[in-house]
């Protein structure tokens, strides 16, 4: 008996934990709000706005995020549930106009997707901003862009171009000639000297120092008398 009761324990426990995880994840028609109902108060009390991301279910408390799917083109959305409904039959939620748009399903009207609880934690995620980088154009050369063998082929080049010049020395430019100081006429010079002007110099000389020399032989005669 006691066996029995556990097998029917653990079955019980299978069949909830399964039903759970089906509960979780939903799969049906989902329909879209009019634009035209934008403005109208939902069963939570909030306004109906066409671009904002939110829906109508049946069960979910409201507030709870919920990740819509749509398996034809694999676009996805995250909507916060704000009313009650769909009451249809086959039909699991109602989408604002916003998220029907962004899942591609306005031309259609009704479209099957799927539903998944978003946890608090988690957030919402945003799509970021791609960020345009400037494109800069770098432009490129061959020259000195090889291997090895290419630079030593150059290498050569330098000095098969020095022995060709040296074959052809480049003439001096000639430079302008300054004018060099005449050199002063000797010869002009001493024909303008007079020999009698050269003579006069050493007889004015002798006559000065015969004229002193009377005068102190005068002035010495004349101490001695006294």
């Amino acid at each position: 008996m006691n066996c029995r009761k556990q097998r029917i324990f653990l079955q019980v426990i299978f069949l909830m934990a399964f039903t759970f995880l089906c509960a979780q994840t939903q799969k049906g028609k989902a329909t879209f709000y009019s634009k035209r109902a934008t403005g109208a108060r939902t069963a939570s009390g909030e306004r109906l706005h066409h671009d904002s991301m939110t829906c109508a279910h049946r069960t979910y408390p409201f507030g709870t995020r919920l990740k819509v799917t749509n398996p034809a083109n694999g676009k996805v959305v995250i909507v916060k549930v704000t009313d009650r409904g769909p009451f249809s039959r086959g039909r699991i939620i109602d989408l604002s106009w916003g998220a029907a748009k962004a899942l591609d399903i306005l031309n259609r009207g009704v479209a099957m997707v799927t539903v998944e609880k978003v946890s608090a934690d988690r957030g919402v995620p945003f799509k970021l901003e791609e960020k345009v980088l400037p494109e800069l154009d770098f432009e490129m050369t061959d020259r000195n862009y090889g291997l090895e063998d290419k630079w030593r082929g150059q290498s050569n080049e330098p000095a098969a171009t020095a022995e060709g010049n040296n074959k052809n020395p480049k003439k001096p430019i000639p430079q302008p000639k300054t004018a060099e100081p005449a050199a002063p006429n000797k010869g002009a010079a001493s024909k303008n000297a007079t020999p009698g002007s050269q003579k006069s110099l050493p007889q004015k000389e002798d006559k000065l120092t015969k004229r002193i020399l009377e005068k102190m032989k005068s002035w010495w005669k004349d101490v001695e008398k006294k």
